[in-house]
């Protein structure tokens, strides 16, 4: 079998075979890359790359993210507004259903995205600021907390003028929203004592909507759920108050810090997001959107 001989030394191709060689060597020797070569964009140099700063919120979620996709509403939507405006992006809204645990949420919008084909999302809103879940999720980083959502007993003063303890609510109408924590406490309380006296909601801003109508004397709901059924009620706002129910041996829920998350590699995005609401909150903006929607701006 004739074998192919190899060409010589002086062969044009070793020449061209050295040049390229070389040609990839001398980028390296000077301390750079070929362009092929280069590590990717980082990940906020890739967001302002594309100039659209996608942010995560929750569908059906009043008075923070609420109505059609296309024209949604709430806290969370005109703060994802301000902060795409912060960093000079265009915003891009992901409105997602929320899923069975607060780890699916965070997996299907923040580091791997949904089955169904959409997100991850670059930053995700109403995100419980807690070591614990944070523990749980090692693959993002949960920051910047922008409020404290606290669950409140919405009750009109001239049906029960005053209410620290679930024994107060003996007899009392009261309402509450479907699968909410809130309701699950209410209903179990000494076994079931109040259970009869529950109708469920839907929604939270549903069951805060039933005391003012008079279906109910109280609700028990979140802070921001009450809040914006009374600001979108005045009239009856002078007869309701918000008061903090104790539970537990007398302790008393002292609510949960809400923040942001990001993927836990995407760091230099999640200090331009905390600077981005550091200055919304010392120029009096972050204010200005909780007075918007009829909110407190809690110190979270």
């Amino acid at each position: 079998m004739t074998q192919t001989p190899r060409p010589p030394r002086s062969h044009p191709i070793h020449s061209l075979r050295r040049r390229a060689a070389l040609a990839l060597l001398l980028p390296v020797l000077a301390g750079h890359w070929p362009a092929q070569a280069q590590t990717e964009l980082t990940d906020l140099a890739r967001i302002k790359a594309s100039g659209v700063l996608k942010v995560a919120v929750y569908k059906d979620n009043a008075p923070l993210s609420d109505g059609p996709v296309t024209d949604m509403k709430g806290l969370d939507v005109s703060l994802a507004e301000a902060l795409a405006r912060q960093l000079k992006l265009k915003l891009s809204l992901l409105p997602y259903d929320a899923g069975e645990n607060m780890g699916d949420d965070l997996r299907n919008m923040v580091w791997r995205g949904h089955y169904l084909g959409y997100g991850p999302a670059d930053v995700m809103l109403q995100v419980p600021a807690d070591k614990f879940l944070a523990q749980g999720n090692p693959q993002v980083m949960i920051f910047a907390p922008y409020m404290r959502q606290s669950v409140m007993l919405m009750h009109d003063t001239r049906k029960l003028a005053d209410a620290a303890v679930p024994e107060d609510l003996k007899g009392v109408a009261l309402a509450a929203e479907r699968g909410a924590g809130a309701a699950s406490v209410l209903m179990g309380h000494g076994g079931g004592l109040l259970r009869n006296q529950v109708t469920i909601y839907n929604t939270g801003v549903e069951a805060a909507q039933a005391a003012v109508d008079g279906k109910a004397v109280a609700a028990f709901v979140t802070r921001a759920q009450a809040e914006s059924v009374l600001f979108r009620n005045p009239g009856a706002a002078a007869h309701f108050r918000l008061s903090k129910l104790n539970f537990n041996n007398g302790i008393a829920d002292t609510g949960w810090p809400v923040g942001m998350a990001v993927r836990s590699a995407n760091r230099e995005l999640a200090q331009a997001l905390e600077g981005a609401m550091k200055s919304l909150r010392d120029s009096g903006e972050m204010l200005a959107i909780f007075k918007q929607h009829g909110l407190t701006l809690t110190a979270p």
